[in-house]
């Protein structure tokens, strides 16, 4: 999958709202709505799209917003006994540790439309990790990635000179804004990457042994480094705020945060090890009650119009066949004009993070904080 193929036209700006959908009577035949567990910080979701869905379905879409995917997970387990969610967006990484932990029912993909997805999404090694004992347990809601944002005054960079590394540079101290686990991430990349680890560093996530072994090395290498953080972040809002309110000059942040302060000061270019990249999606929570109008909003954001609008608000990449055609050019030109070929071929998909591996990552990052 290329990304300049799928990013030849991206963006803010929200094309025209999608035409009204000829739906099955069923859809609509219990409550008429979804209640749906996202991100906060996007406040067009709930301005422009989900009336967009709304048209073209007749189904009210009922928002709980949460900051990060740890609120995600907490939440998803206390509506197992509370209810009252049906769907939830977490990233394709995680769906391994949502399911053993008896989250989720998959997907009637006979009730969803799953040739709309651009090729590589749904299908290919993407596809097989979303499948789970036959099951289809995520399909994509949109994608993007998670590189360095940096001010163009006070830190002038490049690609090919921009690195992980810089993050943890003692030029930087009371100036990095970051996600605590991404940060450790960053950091054993960037010694895998100087060959300073007696493993690499994607064995970690394999099993708890080697994980720790890597993580411990990380670990006291970032202790090192820590007085470079001005701020953490977990959420959309946070890392904002990192460089607007408390004078964040570099930051391991989404392509979103790059995007939404571009015009402020701030650059988005991936580091020489490769960006990381994420694929978001929406899983079906084991207690829905509203089973088939959650199928109708997945297979209308698969849709060009869907996914281009659900692309949009997040400033990132569209998931369906035709999105990229409805969008905004300022976003492909953003993009585009961060990611060259050779930024392209080092993406650095998160792995598939089981529920052993999030738990240790969670302590991880509490060690970092507290150190």
């Amino acid at each position: 999958m290329n990304r300049r193929t799928v990013l030849k036209g991206t963006a803010l700006g929200l094309g025209a709202l999608a035409a009204p959908a000829i739906i099955p009577r069923s859809a609509l035949a219990s409550s008429g709505e979804v209640n749906f567990m996202g991100w906060a910080g996007y406040p067009v979701l709930a301005e422009k799209v989900f009336p967009a869905f709304t048209e073209a379905t007749g189904i009210k879409v009922n928002f709980v917003e949460q900051p990060d995917q740890d609120a995600f997970f907490a939440q998803g387990k206390l509506a197992l006994q509370t209810g009252g969610t049906d769907i939830i967006e977490p990233t394709l990484d995680r769906v391994a540790g949502w399911n053993q932990n008896g989250l989720l029912q998959p997907w009637d993909t006979a009730k969803l439309a799953m040739d709309n997805y651009v090729s590589g999404l749904a299908d290919g090694a993407a596809g097989e990790r979303a499948t789970i004992d036959g099951g289809r347990m995520i399909v994509p809601s949109v994608w993007g990635t998670e590189a360095l944002v940096h001010s163009t005054a006070d830190f002038p960079t490049e690609y090919g000179k921009a690195s992980l590394g810089d993050l943890f540079a003692p030029e930087q101290a009371g100036k990095v804004c970051v996600r605590a686990h991404s940060a450790l991430a960053a950091m054993g990349r960037y010694l895998d990457a100087e060959g300073k680890l007696p493993k690499p560093w994607l064995d970690g996530y394999k099993d708890e042994a080697t994980m720790v072994e890597l993580w411990d090395i990380a670990l006291a290498e970032a202790i090192k480094a820590k007085g470079n953080i001005v701020q953490w972040w977990s959420g959309e809002n946070e890392a904002q705020a990192g460089f607007l309110t408390n004078g964040a000059t570099l930051g391991l942040c989404w392509d979103s945060t790059g995007y939404n302060l571009r015009e402020q000061g701030y650059s988005y270019v991936p580091p020489k090890e490769g960006a990381f990249a994420w694929n978001q999606g929406f899983v079906l929570m084991k207690n829905a009650t509203n089973i088939d109008q959650a199928h109708e909003f997945a297979k209308w954001v698969s849709t060009a119009d869907g996914s281009s609008m659900w692309a949009s608000a997040f400033s990132a990449n569209p998931v369906g066949k035709g999105g990229i055609d409805k969008m905004d050019p300022a976003v492909a030109a953003f993009y585009n004009g961060a990611f060259n070929a050779d930024a392209l071929s080092k993406l650095w998909w998160w792995p598939d993070q089981e529920a052993w591996f999030i738990a240790k990552r969670g302590e991880y990052a509490d060690k970092f904080k507290a150190a």
